[in-house]
């Protein structure tokens, strides 16, 4: 069902590729005459608005009743399609650690895959505390790193720690789900 949360999760999906490839392509704006900063700028505004459906579609979603299968599985893509847009583009241009990198991609597949059996199982494992705050973590080093603004690097490992921390606690409540079901 395409309701409005969808329609911004949609829209996050979209929003991903086009960030990637301006953080890529910095000749756009160098050709041109613009200082390379610009280029940072586009990519930083592209990965704000795209943060900001995230924080919308979850809010409207719940306050309206607009929650939907479709959501629950098009949400934790979308979060993931952009994140992983801006950490690889980061990554090939060289400004943020392969290794970092590599550690939280393959937290988010594993999770995501585990989130994709629980909602078809009809399991409900909320997001915890700890995901919402490396969530956030993840966005600031993004912006930090997208502005190649000081600290950049640590702040992305500290999300690397809280990326682990919460999926620990993921895999955590998951299994208690899975044991209360077999109840």
């Amino acid at each position: 069902m395409l309701n409005l949360p969808n329609t911004l999760a949609s829209l996050r999906i979209l929003l991903a590729p086009l960030m990637f490839w301006i953080i890529l392509n910095p000749q756009l704006f160098t050709d041109n005459g613009l200082h390379i900063t610009w280029n940072y700028y586009a990519a930083s505004l592209l990965f704000v608005l795209a943060s900001a459906t995230d924080f919308f579609d979850g809010y409207i979603a719940r306050e309206w009743n607009q929650t939907t299968l479709l959501g629950a599985i098009l949400d934790p893509l979308a979060d993931k399609m952009l994140t992983l847009a801006a950490f690889l583009g980061l990554m090939m241009i060289e400004e943020a650690s392969a290794w970092a990198i590599y550690i939280i991609i393959v937290r988010e597949l594993f999770i995501t895959g585990i989130r994709t059996i629980a909602v078809s199982e009809g399991i409900s494992v909320k997001a915890s505390m700890a995901g919402k705050v490396k969530t956030v973590a993840q966005m600031i080093a993004i912006g930090f790193l997208l502005m190649r603004w000081p600290l950049g690097e640590e702040l992305l490992w500290f999300a690397v720690a809280l990326t682990l921390y919460s999926g620990l606690e993921y895999l955590y409540g998951f299994r208690n789900a899975l044991l209360k079901e077999s109840k």
